[in-house]
């Protein structure tokens, strides 16, 4: 092994930290007996050649000897090795269109022929992986289906062997993984698709084990999703059933193992020959292994050799490891979980199904396939309208749970429901009232989940939240977050409005006042308390250099919400009329305006604003003159010319205040619906000026079929690929409420 090693000029070779002269002795430890220093070679080669998944020429020169150290069975952790190998070589760019346009000379080409060399490298080494699908070490047998999946260049080989090994593998999460890699082949390549879903649907039928029944199902769904059965939900709360009451090991397996079914067809398929077949081997425990005869006859053989222990590693593998089992400890079907994941995900827009499935695992006995259950609510409520109130209600009723990461998990995810949390309300509010501290987050040692419940009662709207959030805005630091969503409790937030009042008063007029100031300010200009007055003035006038404007423009909508009872403020506010800041200046006009109901006395310098080169600006005087409505027609010309920018947010800021200032519709409505259908992010703002209209069909009929199409529509509108937003799900709501009312039929 490791012949020519020393011949590779390694330190003429690079990777993510330099010179790859530190290569060899990486290669050299996952051979090594220590399994600290595997773990160490292990982890520095994911740091170095494969550094956040790139490629080196470092990367390409260490796949020769990665292939042989997988196919030396003398060598241990080799299931870590071949899935190092497939994340280099797994990397596909025969899609990318983009490569084709790359200058040799960019340094993305380089990359992108380091990618794909790697891919061929590997691909061409990869016949090593088909004599390990029966390797002794359950490791390699668990990592080798996917990378022949993903890399062999043969596919009705590697499926063919795939579906033979699965007819003698006793391993259930070995099992698992073999029907897994048959789904990814059948993605990945069209012309074995049909055949492969259709073996996929017989298989999940036809197994007696529920977990490869189970296991089938979520490939089948990822492949053929219109091949799952109509009653797929209700198929899988029965396997799910099957699985906990025959639990891990249960000894003797299932009724009628050992004999095939499906007509006597083995499990390879029903063109393969029969074979015999004993579920009771996938609950074998650790340390239990069993051999079957060809008649089927079962007995047990030698113990394996005990684990050998690792040490403790400060090595991201060895943090990932101690997390996975950790987080499997004392759960034999934990991969039950990572199959109801993958369902989830292939089910995609079968939203109802989705819920009915969610629902079901909430229901389970099982806490830990409960907490499951909630982290897939996460991604599809934020992903998918649907009616969600019975899980809410189950969601709620797990803060009650013994077990904290389940009542942690929960609260989390309901924080981010605000008004769709309501109910769980009763749930939320029993959990805050038996807290000592509901306000105090996890590091400062409060309970976990405790501050995400208080929020998410808080964003509900729910009285029962203030008098924790009393005790909170009496603590030294509490959280921003609650202080931000106390606005949400609209009235009932009255009784916190002294306390807000002390908290702002006493705040260092330092450069930490923007910060601390922001949320007291918002909450007490939601709530019009004028009685702040003098704290808010004092905020004002004492406004810090660092992040003036923060400390300023928050001050200002105070005095705006304030209104007329605000007159004492009138000389302050004037002078901030003339400063640098448009936002300071749009903030002050407008708080002027609220003031003293002059919009005269403050238009000109709005529609300076309007007329000048800064986008920002320009979209700031735009919200505020539209908020003066029919007093601001004079600034209706410069509104007009917005409307033909190329800034799409600054058209739709120009064309709602236009209709808000001439109480017309028509004149802006075809940037308005222009801007709706190139952003989908402007339609909140859009629907709220059309809800504020009313009904539109008469005034502006073209605007209905987009209205009726986005309440139509299954997904949120707000959606972003790997990106998401504490108030997305909330914003989406409010734009379906919006569209609802602007269409006239607030229950549609």
């Amino acid at each position: 092994m490791f012949t020519g090693i020393d011949e590779v000029d390694w330190a003429s070779l690079g990777h993510a930290y330099g010179p790859a002269d530190d290569v060899p002795a990486l290669l050299r430890g996952l051979a090594s007996d220590d399994p600290a220093e595997r773990e160490r070679a292990l982890d520095g080669l994911y740091g170095t050649v494969h550094h956040q998944g790139d490629v080196y020429d470092s990367t390409l020169a260490c796949i020769p000897f990665l292939l042989e150290l997988v196919a030396c069975p003398d060598v241990q952790d080799r299931g870590y090795v071949v899935e190092l190998l497939a994340g280099i070589g797994g990397i596909d760019l025969s899609g990318d269109d983009e490569m084709h346009e790359l200058d040799p000379e960019d340094e993305e080409f380089e990359d992108a022929a380091n990618y794909a060399m790697a891919a061929a490298a590997v691909a061409a080494g990869a016949d090593v992986f088909l004599a390990l699908v029966g390797d002794e070490d359950r490791e390699v047998r668990l990592a080798v289906p996917g990378a022949l999946a993903s890399l062999h260049g043969d596919p009705v080989r590697v499926l063919d062997l795939l579906r033979e090994r699965l007819t003698v593998e006793r391993d259930t999460e070995v099992r698992l993984a073999l029907v897994e890699a048959v789904g990814r082949i059948a993605l990945r390549y069209e012309s074995l698709r049909e055949e492969t879903a259709g073996w996929l649907s017989w298989l999940s039928g036809a197994a007696q084990d529920p977990a490869l029944r189970l296991a089938a199902l979520a490939q089948l769904a990822r492949c053929a999703p219109g091949r799952l059965p109509r009653d797929v939900v209700s198929t899988v709360t029965g396997l799910l059933a099957e699985l906990r009451q025959y639990g891990p090991r249960a000894p003797g397996g299932f009724p009628g193992a050992g004999a095939p079914t499906g007509g006597g067809m083995g499990l390879g398929g029903p063109n393969t020959p029969s074979t015999p077949w004993n579920s009771a081997n996938s609950w074998a425990g650790p340390g239990v292994r069993e051999a079957q005869t060809q008649a089927g006859s079962v007995h047990p053989v030698p113990p394996a050799e005990p684990v050998e222990l690792r040490p403790a590693a400060p090595t991201l593998v060895g943090q990932v490891r101690e997390l996975r089992e950790e987080q499997r400890a004392g759960r034999g079907t934990a991969w039950a979980d990572d199959l109801l994941r993958t369902l989830h995900g292939a089910l995609d827009d079968r939203v109802d199904d989705r819920i009915a499935l969610v629902t079901a695992q909430l229901r389970s006995p099982d806490s830990a396939q409960r907490t499951d259950a909630v982290w897939m609510c996460g991604s599809l409520v934020r992903t998918w309208r649907g009616a969600y109130d019975e899980v809410v209600r189950l969601v709620g009723t797990q803060l009650h749970d013994p077990e904290p990461r389940l009542r942690a998990a929960a609260a989390s995810w309901l924080e981010g429901l605000f008004s769709l949390a309501v109910p769980a309300a009763d749930d939320l509010a029993a959990r805050v009232v038996a807290d000592p501290a509901p306000w105090a987050p996890e590091w400062v040692g409060g309970r976990p989940g405790a501050v995400s419940a208080l929020l998410a009662l808080t964003r509900a709207g729910d009285a029962r939240a203030v008098p924790a959030l009393a005790r909170a805005l009496e603590q030294p630091e509490p959280d921003g977050k609650l202080l931000y969503a106390i606005p949400h409790l609209a009235e009932a937030a009255g009784p916190l409005v002294p306390l807000l009042r002390r908290r702002l008063g006493a705040l260092p007029l330092d450069d930490e006042l923007g910060e601390q100031s922001g949320p007291l300010l918002l909450a007490l200009a939601k709530l019009r308390a004028v009685e702040a007055l003098p704290e808010v003035l004092r905020a004002l006038r004492g406004a810090p250099a660092f992040r003036r404007e923060w400390v300023l423009e928050s001050a200002l909508r105070a005095v705006a919400a304030f209104g007329p009872a605000a007159r004492e403020a009138a000389a302050d506010v004037r002078v901030l009329l003339d400063d640098a800041s448009a936002g300071t200046v749009t903030a002050a006009a407008r708080a002027l305006w609220a003031v003293e109901g002059d919009a005269g006395a403050v238009l000109p310098r709005l529609r300076g604003l309007l007329r000048a080169s800064d986008t920002h600006g320009r979209r700031s005087a735009a919200r505020t003159v539209g908020a003066f409505g029919g007093s601001a027609g004079a600034a209706a010309p410069e509104l007009r010319a917005c409307l033909s920018v190329s800034d799409v947010w600054l058209r739709v800021d120009a064309g709602t205040a236009l209709c808000r200032v001439t109480g017309d519709v028509r004149e802006a409505l075809p940037a308005l619906l222009a801007a709706w259908r190139e952003n989908r992010h402007t339609r909140v703002e859009i629907a709220e000026c059309l809800a504020e209209l009313g009904p539109v069909d008469r005034p502006a009929p073209e605007a209905v079929p987009l209205l009726r199409a986005e309440l139509a529509r299954t997904r949120r509108h707000n959606v972003s690929a790997g990106v998401t937003g504490d108030h997305d799900v909330h914003e989406d709501e409010r734009l379906l409420s919006l569209c609802r009312r602007a269409l006239g039929s607030p229950a549609e």
